[in-house]
């Protein structure tokens, strides 16, 4: 048994496809379903069924995806918990992160968080998701992200808890020197920062759109994955950007940017966390309960 087998098949369960999963895994697709082979010989039964499309999970691929979540996790709480013990003394817990927070909120929380002087932190940083799939796949302790309840993120709430951590509010900036304000006009088109397509923040945004009742009169003139790039660029002037309020805080010259739009225009987050109910690590669960009062 190679522990990547069972890597390879969580990804390609969760993406339901195998080109994806692969270029996950930065693996080549020949070398990928090798390793799936492979795990399928060692188990004695098809784990996927190769004859639809999109990818799916036979019976008994959906009976061991279960199993193979846990058997990995445990492995790499092991691991952890072995060698990160055996090398600084402390509990390492893996942190599922996008960067809009680890940029914006983890400074804040590591604050209150570094009192337990066992912890230590592990942080990934990725998109939602693909810290979702880390999650699934146990190769995260929590994940920490923005919600939305119009946009939901939902692991399975029988395997995943969930708690608030803080609320945020979306809303549309721009540097006092530009001076716009939505809707903006027809004659004097807004230059508008938008977060490219895929990224959660986006669709937040297509949603704002939709619900705000008038149409915007602006073109894109930026597209980013990252709101602290957005949130700069609003600042040197280039354009309007929708930003969480704590971006906005964490930045070099908070009072250079204002709100360019009223309620219409804004969107009240969540920032939630999730954690495995059967992650039973006590660095895992010390951070959690004080997550839980952090939200309280």
């Amino acid at each position: 048994m190679d522990v990547r087998w069972l890597q390879d098949f969580l990804a390609v369960a969760e993406t339901g496809n195998f080109t994806r999963a692969a270029e996950r895994r930065n693996s080549s697709q020949a070398a990928f379903s090798r390793r799936i082979q492979s795990l399928e010989q060692w188990l004695g039964v098809a784990l996927i069924d190769r004859s639809v499309f999109p990818t799916r999970l036979t019976a008994e691929g959906e009976q061991f995806r279960q199993h193979a979540g846990e058997i990995l996790r445990q492995l790499l709480d092991a691991r952890m918990e072995v060698a990160g013990k055996a090398a600084t003394g402390r509990e390492p817990v893996r942190i599922g992160l996008p960067y809009v927070l680890a940029t914006a909120g983890l400074p804040r929380w590591w604050t209150g968080w570094a009192e337990d002087p066992r912890l230590t932190g592990s942080i990934v940083l990725g998109n939602i998701h693909d810290l979702v799939t880390d999650l699934s796949a146990g190769n995260l302790d929590l994940l920490i992200c923005y919600h939305s309840d119009q946009q939901p993120i939902l692991p399975d709430p029988k395997r995943f808890e969930r708690t608030v951590v803080e609320t945020d509010t979306l809303r549309p900036y721009a540097s006092r020197t530009l001076g716009a304000s939505l809707p903006g006009t027809a004659g004097r088109p807004l230059p508008l920062l938008m977060y490219s397509a895929g990224v959660y923040f986006a669709r937040l945004v297509d949603l704002i759109l939709d619900t705000a009742g008038e149409p915007v009169a602006g073109t894109r003139v930026l597209e980013s994955d990252m709101a602290d790039v957005l949130r700069d660029m609003a600042l040197a002037g280039h354009g309007l950007a929708w930003l969480p309020d704590r971006t906005v805080a964490a930045g070099a010259d908070p009072a250079g940017l204002v709100p360019a739009g009223g309620a219409a225009w804004t969107l009240p987050l969540t920032v939630v966390a999730f954690r495995d109910r059967t992650n039973r690590r006590r660095a895992v669960a010390r951070l959690w309960a004080r997550l839980v009062a952090q939200g309280a």
